[in-house]
């Protein structure tokens, strides 16, 4: 089974997958006239207007959920895999797919919004629902949740569990079945409690972890503000082969960047599209605009603050090609959150192991639900006009036991599991967008106009020849039914 899933690893991130994803991101960029730059206000400012309502979460709850999944133990773990096996210019590589996917970011949410419904009196959208509604081709849409079903409640939870597992267990002595039976008790009080629970805990929870994890990396640097020159010419340094010690690292710089990044950040990965869906807007634009955000947030932020702790603290270990050690400060510990509570609790003795286990603990935890919302949609999608009490309730035990799984399965597995997912569901959703990318480009368009002459954007989709935006359409006339 491990050789089988190395296989299909190498296969789903090869080259080529990387390729499209920078480039698809830069056509974006390009198509969108850099959105990720002119429009930072509108991110920021339509952020906390969105209100919530009896069908739909508010923008704000929508970003909490999006940062569910996105910030997680890639943020944690993963930052240290990218410079453990890629160097430190893995980072750079990092911000450069964050920066790009932002405008991913932007299409695939607008579209989850566009063709978003209201089915079973909640708003539904995702993947799926803008395959089948943009391009006709119900198939399509029903091979993604499929795939999505599969990658998000048996796959990618155990990559989240483990590392909360690895975490706790490092800093506190816990046995992993004790994580696991905590986890899965917890989880299942969230999870039974439906979509407006899970918000609820995630718009608490999310900002307040961020902020409290960003601010202990600002002390480090600042403790170490000697250093902060040589630590950012390393990482450039790294990121082009022009380093001494990390220079023949290019090529994995670049590749773990880059699978790092998209597994953090999920830009084009489909995820940040699910809660996108389920937000309450007048324009779809402004919540493409507010998801557009959260991969700065994730990426810019949380990650770059993972990976200057361990940088400026040197507590790493990076390894060439051959198996030899280019850099060496950790010995024999696998790359993964102990690269992190290392450097906490180098600076912040007693302080740092339990802080980052702590942290990973809120932060997986987060996305294990967003992971589990995610789920959910897509089994709605594959039984609207049906009934899927028993079919939601089965993808509720089989979550809370692959993340009781995970806890207790090896680190190695979690994370060859968790790529496959990612890569399955990276490689549908891209082909999507790309063919689905008009609409969104229209929308943008459309908001920035009705900006300009000092309207609050409101959307038509028929004045704009948009067609099978029924939710849309119906809300126009005034009509609350549910369509599908």
């Amino acid at each position: 089974m491990d050789k089988f899933v190395g296989w299909l690893n190498d296969v789903l991130w090869s080259p080529p997958l990387i390729i499209i994803c920078i480039l698809v991101g830069l056509f974006f960029s390009l198509s969108t006239r850099f959105l990720q730059v002119r429009l930072i206000k509108d991110m920021l400012a339509q952020m906390f207007k969105g209100k919530s309502s009896e069908a739909g979460i508010s923008s704000f709850q929508a970003l909490s959920v999006a940062l569910s999944g996105r910030v997680g133990t890639g943020n944690i773990a993963g930052v240290a895999t990218a410079i453990g096996l890629g160097g430190p210019g893995a980072l750079f590589w990092m911000w450069l797919i964050a920066f790009v996917g932002a405008a991913t970011a932007y299409v695939e949410s607008t579209l989850a919004q566009i063709y978003k419904v209201k089915q079973d009196g909640e708003y539904r959208g995702g993947p799926a629902y803008y395959i089948e509604k943009g391009t006709g081709m119900r198939w399509y849409g029903i091979v993604f949740a499929i795939a999505t079903i599969i990658s998000l409640t048996f796959l990618m939870p155990g990559v989240q569990a483990n590392a909360i597992a690895e975490g706790l267990e490092n800093a506190f002595g816990m046995h992993k079945m004790v994580t696991a039976v905590i986890i899965a008790v917890l989880l299942g009080i969230i999870i039974f409690g439906g979509v407006k629970r899970i918000a609820g805990v995630a718009q608490f929870v999310v900002p307040f972890m961020a902020l409290g994890y960003i601010l202990v990396s600002l002390i480090i640097v600042f403790i170490n503000i000697d250093q902060v020159p040589a630590v950012f010419a390393q990482i450039f340094k790294s990121a082009f082969g022009a380093d001494a010690t990390f220079g023949g690292l290019i090529g994995s710089a670049i590749a773990w960047g880059v699978k790092r990044g998209i597994y953090s950040n999920e830009a084009g990965q489909g995820t940040g599209a699910h809660a996108a869906g389920a937000a309450e807007v007048s324009h779809p634009a402004k919540q493409g605009l507010v998801q557009a955000f959260s991969v700065y947030i994730d990426t810019w932020f949380v990650c770059t603050a993972t990976g200057l702790m361990i940088l400026f603290t040197g507590m790493f270990s990076t390894k060439a090609p051959d198996g030899t050690y280019l850099y060496n400060k950790m010995g024999t510990a696998d790359p993964g959150p102990q690269y992190t509570q290392s450097a906490v609790e180098s600076v912040l003795p007693g302080f740092g192991a339990g802080f980052v286990a702590i942290s990973l603990f809120f932060f997986a935890f987060t996305t294990i639900m967003a992971y589990y919302y995610m789920s959910e949609t897509n089994v709605a999608y594959l039984t609207r006009g049906k009934n899927n009490r028993w079919a939601i309730l089965l993808i509720k035990f089989v979550s809370i036991a692959a993340v009781f799984y995970g806890c207790i399965k090896t680190s190695k597995v979690a994370w060859a599991f968790g790529d496959t997912g990612l890569g399955i569901m990276v490689w549908l959703n891209i082909i999507a967008v790309v063919i689905l990318m008009k609409p969104a480009l229209v929308a943008l368009k459309d908001y920035e106009r009705q900006k300009k002459a000092g309207k609050d954007p409101v959307f038509d989709p028929e004045v704009l020849g948009i067609k099978n935006a029924d939710y849309w359409v119906e809300a126009k006339k005034g009509d609350k039914k549910e369509v599908s």
